[in-house]
């Protein structure tokens, strides 16, 4: 099974424009992700989803001064953007991940996978009843799968925006969900990139983990955020 992972980027974001460029301890908070997924996968199996509207641009540019993978669709329907990217890859199984996810846990990507290279389950997730912290989500599903549950969602704009909400909100295929409960200290608290108090706390993580900080573990993370709290 070929696998590969979707980053869902765009600049124009309302809540912390151009968040996904900004710099986190010296790196561009979307390079943060990338260097996270190459723990586990290949540049081959890595790819940037932007908008082809010119207000994500800096993205594209950004992304083909790495030598990224890149592909640039509708900037509301997300969902077709994720599809489209997936297939253009030729990957059978796709990983939803956004440009804001600073800290991916590997063990659990890794597990998840594991198990998408089996190719014996549509939908693979750690969302469901949650137990990461915001901004860890991690989702693989099957390419062929979400074709036909796209043909049913399009048209909805809230489905269409919020790339797997209705995979969650209706039984459509073989689902496999992923807990975490070895960390509890880190349940419920923020960890994605939404706002300026988020950039300041992840800053502020990232050095405390220091130079190994693309391969530390959740423990890693909750001792630095419990030296942050003091």
């Amino acid at each position: 099974m070929k696998v590969g992972a979707v980053i869902i980027a765009r600049y124009n974001s309302t809540r912390l424009y151009g968040k996904v460029l900004k710099e986190l301890h010296g790196i561009p908070a979307i390079e943060h992700t990338y260097n996270r997924l190459l723990q586990v996968l290949t540049p081959e199996q890595i790819t940037i989803a932007t908008s082809d509207q010119p207000t994500d641009d800096p993205i594209i540019e950004f992304a083909k001064k790495k030598g990224w993978n890149v592909f640039r669709g509708s900037l509301d329907n997300v969902a077709e953007r994720f599809l489209k990217a997936s297939r253009l890859m030729k990957w059978d199984y796709a990983i939803r991940t956004n440009g804001d996810n600073i800290f991916i846990d590997l063990d659990c990507l890794q597990k998840m996978y594991t198990v998408a290279q089996k190719g014996t389950t549509d939908f693979l997730t750690n969302v469901m009843d949650r137990t990461y912290p915001k901004g860890m989500s991690i989702e693989i599903v099957r390419t062929d799968f979400y074709a036909n549950c796209y043909a049913k969602l399009v048209g909805n704009p809230e489905y269409e925006e919020h790339v797997t909400l209705a995979l969650y909100q209706n039984n459509w295929g073989l689902y496999e969900y992923f807990y975490n409960n070895k960390v509890k200290e880190l349940q419920g608290i923020q960890l994605a990139l939404d706002t300026s108090e988020d950039f300041k706390r992840i800053d502020q993580l990232i050095e405390i983990l220091g130079v190994s900080y693309e391969n530390y573990s959740l423990e890693d993370i909750k001792i630095a955020y419990e030296q942050l709290e003091r």
